[in-house]
């Protein structure tokens, strides 16, 4: 008998739990009370929630934060001039993380088909992203490709200025050195 997960919009109930599993996926500093708030409230557009979470049963085993078009900073790991798109029309994918032990399931993949659902109704034509490439087997690029995405450009050290304020890696620790595949999925 195949699992049932329970999938939902990301709310203020969900926040401590988010918080904690994000922090042990990738690092303490990564999430916190202040930081999930605004990443939250980026993500809701027109009355739209483009961040999901899902449960086994009341357990949260994972988590899609996306920014909607037009509310996030597109900063110097961007490379919009490449993008084929308008800024004001590419949402972001903040970060989609699944518990280990629940990897292989298919629910990093539908968590951003809930996402991409989402920011279509937002108005976005596509979705921007910098996945870990340094993840296991550099896990999070083949995840993304699988679903479509594809590579805009490569950035070394993304998270070093994150690790010199608070944020601890859990490659490099306080002295990341980490490298981004800036990428971009286009909506039909």
């Amino acid at each position: 008998m195949t699992k049932q997960f329970i999938y939902k919009n990301l709310t203020p109930e969900d926040f401590d739990r988010v918080i904690a599993l994000g922090n042990f996926v990738h690092g303490d500093g990564y999430l916190t009370n202040e930081n999930i708030k605004e990443w939250h409230e980026k993500g809701i557009k027109n009355g739209i929630n483009s961040g999901y979470v899902v449960y086994d049963q009341d357990k949260l085993i994972g988590f899609r934060i996306t920014f909607a078009a037009g509310q996030w900073h597109v900063d110097k790991w961007c490379s919009p001039e490449l993008w084929q798109v308008p800024v004001d029309k590419s949402c972001y994918f903040k970060c989609n993380t699944v518990d280990e032990n629940y990897r292989g399931h298919g629910i990093g993949g539908q968590l951003l088909k809930l996402s991409i659902a989402a920011a279509k109704e937002q108005g976005s034509l596509a979705g921007i992203s910098h996945l870990w490439k340094q993840s296991p087997g550099n896990s999070a690029v083949k995840y993304f490709t699988k679903c479509g995405g594809q590579l805009v450009k490569s950035h070394p050290d993304k998270w070093y200025e994150d690790s010199k304020n608070g944020y601890n890696c859990i490659l490099c620790g306080f002295d990341c050195h980490c490298e981004a595949a800036e990428m971009i999925i286009y909506f039909d």
